[in-house]
């Protein structure tokens, strides 16, 4: 080794390589496992496609996505008012890349079983490398079964499945392809959107209104058009909202300012004043809840399946440093503390992984079987309670195996830590979830037979396991009932249940390790404490396999 001029003041080494490119489908035996059990294989070639480049350019150009925060201009330099939101370029290529590929339309282009799995699958991937733009992703691909309440809105949904991505401020019928994003929360109500008091006065032509009033989340502005809820004369409805009236005037709506968010930062979230903005209702006038229902349980899948996501690049970011990194004479990753850490976090992200994917078979199915609609319809509620909870620790916990360097925001994980939160808050937060639960068990108990049913197929494959199930069986045969109060817990356990039999019916190398700690309790309060029985090196390789090569 050559000395160095005198001027330079040390060699840099020990530090490990740039993470990306990284294919993030050959990555994750998990998720790959898990798409071939629930009946998505078929889509196989197409995940391996998008898990490459995720990894690779939408990695490389979520860096300043994120950065150059999306900015309000509500007037033009004459004083029109335009009310655009700018976005840096790379958000509109993640758009497109993501578009292209079915993130928001696979499930409803491709009419065929597991469709929804594998774009459940496409959001996971997505979602690791840039979480801001999954949120118009989400929110186009979970209106198309509210849109359906309308058949002659078909075009929109047309529009909405296309694989073409147009960012032009134009109206709908001069675009392929359009994005949609959804109105519900006020300032007076938050998650009681019954207490909304946007107004829906009826017009001269059926189905049309005009909406005078607010919302103070408007999730992103720049959409073609918007899911609302108002007060119309028969009690709340549900309503089409588009930036453009059919006559082709810019429709009768004020972006006020786009919201200061914790994280999401490459997402623009606004508040917006409706002025007699045209609007089409959708259902019945007074059914606007039971109408959107269907868009609130995608969204909770898509939560769900982003916190899994947000968990699964913050593992392989700590992989891939500790890995690398040498400390004391080895690898990091070679000391038997961080092995605890890192084992008992690999642990954690396959069995949120593995839920979701199950919910989302549960989704795929829910047409045609109806015990798969009543899993579906409370295993949402119950996965996005308990998965989104363990995000933000999760990623804290990461943070921690790269020290100071997972504080810089080059290494994403400032990011990942700042949008953690958003999925438990973001469609009703946990007391919500619970309560939903509650709601559920009490009113149709076919929701407590196909949580019994999962739960039963797995009976004798653990002992932790079924003393847990043996807990929980009262309640799911409605032989008890809950008090209010003791709902959380509870519907942790069943959360942790439902991961459990899932990990023991796939034979996952997590199994014994996720019973024996999450159920059985051999486990501290904080990661990496497992006990010491457990092979720690064969739970690291099973969720980082690229690491075998470096240790």
């Amino acid at each position: 080794m050559e000395p160095l001029p005198p001027f330079v003041t040390h060699r840099v080494d020990n530090q490990p390589p740039e993470f990306a490119p990284r294919d993030l489908w050959r990555d994750d035996a998990a998720l790959r496992e898990a798409v071939v059990r629930e009946g998505g294989g078929d889509f196989a070639d197409a995940l391996a496609t998008y898990g490459a480049l995720a990894g690779d350019e939408v990695y490389r150009l979520s860096f300043d996505a994120h950065r150059d925060r999306p900015r309000l201009r509500t007037h033009d330099r004459f004083g029109q008012r335009i009310d655009l939101v700018e976005f840096h370029p790379n958000y509109h290529r993640i758009m497109q890349v993501a578009i292209e590929h079915g993130v928001a339309g696979l499930s409803w282009s491709q009419l065929r079983p597991g469709s929804h799995i594998a774009r459940a699958a496409l959001s996971y991937l997505h979602h690791q490398v840039e979480p801001g733009t999954s949120c118009p992703l989400t929110m186009t691909h979970a209106a198309i079964p509210v849109l359906r309440h309308a058949p002659e809105l078909s075009g929109w949904e047309t529009k909405a499945v296309s694989p073409f991505y147009d960012p032009r401020d134009l109206p709908s019928e001069d675009k392929l392809g359009v994005t949609l994003g959804m109105g519900m929360t006020e300032k007076q109500g938050g998650s009681d959107v019954r207490a909304n008091r946007t107004v829906a006065t009826p017009l001269a032509a059926e189905n049309e209104y005009r909406l005078v009033g607010h919302k103070w989340f408007f999730s992103a502005p720049m959409s073609d058009a918007f899911l609302v809820l108002a007060q119309a004369p028969g009690g709340l409805s549900c309503f089409l909202m588009p930036r453009w009236t059919p006559d082709g005037a810019k429709n009768a709506f004020a972006l006020m300012r786009l919201k200061d968010k914790l994280g999401d930062w490459s997402n623009a979230s606004s508040e917006v004043e409706f002025m007699d903005a045209w609007a089409y209702r959708i259902g019945e006038e007074g059914r606007g809840v039971a109408t959107i229902l269907e868009m609130v349980m995608l969204t909770r899948l898509d939560c769900m399946l982003g916190a899994a996501a947000e968990m699964r690049m913050a593992l392989a970011q700590a992989m891939h440093h500790t890995h690398h990194r040498a400390t004391f004479g080895k690898p990091l990753a070679d000391h038997a503390l961080m092995r605890n850490v890192l084992a008992d976090l690999a642990v954690e992200a396959e069995a949120a992984i593995v839920l979701a994917m199950r919910v989302a078979r549960a989704v795929d199915r829910a047409p045609y079987d109806a015990q798969e609609a009543a899993f579906a319809r409370i295993a949402t509620a119950v996965g996005k309670y308990w998965v989104c909870r363990r995000a933000p620790g999760f990623v804290n916990e990461a943070q921690e195996c790269l020290g100071g360097a997972g504080y810089i925001e080059e290494s994403m994980l400032p990011r990942l830590y700042r949008q953690a939160p958003l999925n438990s808050i973001w469609e009703g937060s946990g007391n919500i979830q619970c309560l939903d639960v509650l709601r559920a068990l009490q009113r149709e108990p076919q929701t407590g037979q196909a949580l019994l049913a999962q739960l039963e197929a797995a009976q004798h494959l653990d002992p932790d396991f079924d003393a847990e199930l043996n807990e929980l069986r009262p309640v799911l045969e409605g032989r008890a009932t809950l008090h209010e109060v003791e709902a959380r817990r509870w519907v942790e356990a069943l959360a942790m249940a439902l991961q459990a039999s899932l990990l023991l019916r796939s034979d996952s190398p997590m199994a014994d390790a996720f019973c024996t700690s999450r159920i059985g309790g051999d486990h501290g309060n904080a990661y990496g404490t497992l006990s010491r029985d457990f092979d720690l090196g064969a739970l690291m390789a099973r969720a980082w396999a690229a690491g075998a090569a470096t240790t």
